[in-house]
């Protein structure tokens, strides 16, 4: 397993996500399959000990960046709070387990289901079926936003090996979020970490009101690579 401590991403002042200690990268595709989606793999990516992603949405080289936020004075000023997330996340509590929400949505719709989505399952938690998909619809938004927790505050979800993920969305001809998996550490600009999480969704168009988080300006602005 690798050393997660070796691992981080530091944001550069209206630049690029600079990213240091081999973190696997992937492309992963969200596909719809009947009423739900399914995460699929995309093209490969080069691996390399370090790398930088871009964050202005303009690069020609997607998704690393070629300097391109140079050219267009890219203004990257990170405005998310750097709270910790149980201190932000809303709580609503189920029949049987609970659901932490912080509203930082990617708009990966992770959180529809046959059955209904991830709020309404909470709810029929006590129902066998119902439970298992609040569970594993909870775990695969990947934007960090909702955590399922039990009666005693216990996070119940698999935790991720350090990862970071590019997603395309060509459900909805756009390129989506980067995904950081397994409590990476993420340095802003000004030198000061926000909390490490099992994941987190990055806004890689540049849009986002949220930053350096994506809050689905990719789609509202039809972000393309």
């Amino acid at each position: 397993m690798t050393e997660k401590k070796q691992l981080k991403i530091k944001i550069i002042k209206d630049g690029p996500y600079c990213v240091f200690g081999a973190v696997p990268l992937s492309e992963k595709i969200i596909t719809p399959v009947g009423k739900h989606y399914e995460y699929r793999e995309g093209k490969k990516l080069p691996q390399k000990e370090n790398y930088s992603l871009c964050r202005c949405g303009e690069t020609k080289t997607p998704p690393f960046c070629d300097g391109y936020h140079n050219q267009i004075d890219f203004d990257g000023k990170e405005t998310a709070s750097k709270l910790d997330y149980k201190t932000r996340a809303e709580l609503l509590e189920g029949k049987e387990i609970d659901l932490r929400d912080d509203h930082r949505c990617a708009f990966l719709r992770f959180c529809h289901t046959e059955k209904g989505d991830t709020w309404n399952l909470i709810k029929e938690s006590d129902k066998k079926e119902e439970r298992e998909l609040a569970l594993k619809s909870a775990e695969e938004c990947l934007a960090g936003r909702l955590t399922a927790v039990s009666k005693s505050g216990e996070i119940l979800e698999k935790e991720f090996e350090p990862a970071i993920e590019i997603l395309q969305d060509p459900e909805k001809n756009v390129g989506s979020a980067i995904i950081v998996k397994g409590q990476i550490e993420i340095e802003g600009a000004d030198g000061e970490r926000y909390e490490p999480r099992n994941s987190v969704a990055l806004c890689r168009c540049g849009k986002s009101d949220n930053k350096p988080f994506c809050d689905c300006s990719h789609v509202h602005v039809n972000f393309q690579e």
